[in-house]
């Protein structure tokens, strides 16, 4: 039973950054300046690296011949368990910002809690990758303030990235069943802790960056539990077309 809910929180660790990096890696070439349009690819490889932690320890624990690609790539879309927010598409670079950054401030926040883990092998890895995101943080809090604080053009489109996004992120501290049960294991953290402490962060930052929140906002949950938006089969129909194409092969 533990071994189960280790490989499923695992799973659950890994499939945000892989649908993150890889809507990041769809702006490859496409930044508004090159400096960074390289900032971006940079993240996206970095979550990718972070996966690659996640998953191979899930492959161990999983057995039967599993291996970080058939966890990253072979899995049906109801069996990724990623938040709604990260599925969203690059609608502007607003967006892009805006989803970063809501994703960021709380990815920071569970790698900060996964550190004193009870599972050493999950801690080493929260160590291992805090430092990337705590850059990750200060490049999208310093873009939020950059827009937000810019032209009213840049003004309004943040102040509707966040409208539109905001619905999406107390998805992340909604916890499932495995969350729960691996809280009580003292693997991975009460999510519910982690909450207020995010709203704080997100809040100042938007306040120096001249954005409100929504006042009425009705929240998006399903992604987490494997029901996801209609964005998600055209992202897994990309990411898995080669071990699709090419089953077993071999790099």
């Amino acid at each position: 039973m533990e071994q189960k809910a280790l490989s499923d929180y695992l799973m659950l660790l890994g499939d945000n950054p892989t649908i993150l990096g890889q809507r990041l890696g769809e702006l490859c070439g496409h930044g508004p300046e090159l400096e960074t349009d390289i900032a971006m690819t940079n993240i996206s490889l970095d979550l990718f690296g972070q996966v690659r932690n996640y998953f191979q320890y899930a492959a161990e624990i999983m057995g039967n011949g599993a291996t970080e690609d058939s966890v990253a790539m072979l899995r049906m879309e109801h069996e990724y368990k990623n938040a709604l927010l990260v599925e969203q598409p690059n609608r502007d670079f607003a967006y892009v910002i805006c989803r970063q950054f809501l994703f960021d401030v709380y990815h920071q926040l569970l790698l900060k809690e996964l550190m004193s883990s009870k599972n050493e092998r999950i801690s080493a890895i929260a160590h291992k990758s805090i430092k990337e995101v705590d850059y990750h943080v200060d490049f999208s809090s310093t873009w939020m303030k950059r827009l937000g604080d810019g032209t009213d053009e840049s003004n309004k489109r943040l102040s509707e990235a966040m409208g539109f996004l905001w619905r999406y992120s107390m998805e992340l501290f909604e916890p499932t069943e495995t969350e729960t049960l691996i809280a009580e294991m003292s693997v991975g953290p009460d999510l519910g802790e982690l909450k207020p402490v995010y709203l704080e962060k997100v809040k100042e930052v938007l306040n120096e960056s001249n954005i409100e929140l929504p006042e009425k906002t009705t929240f998006q949950y399903g992604g987490k539990t494997g029901r996801h938006t209609e964005y998600m089969g055209y992202i897994l129909a990309e990411f898995q077309y080669m071990q699709r194409a090419y089953p077993n092969m071999q790099w």
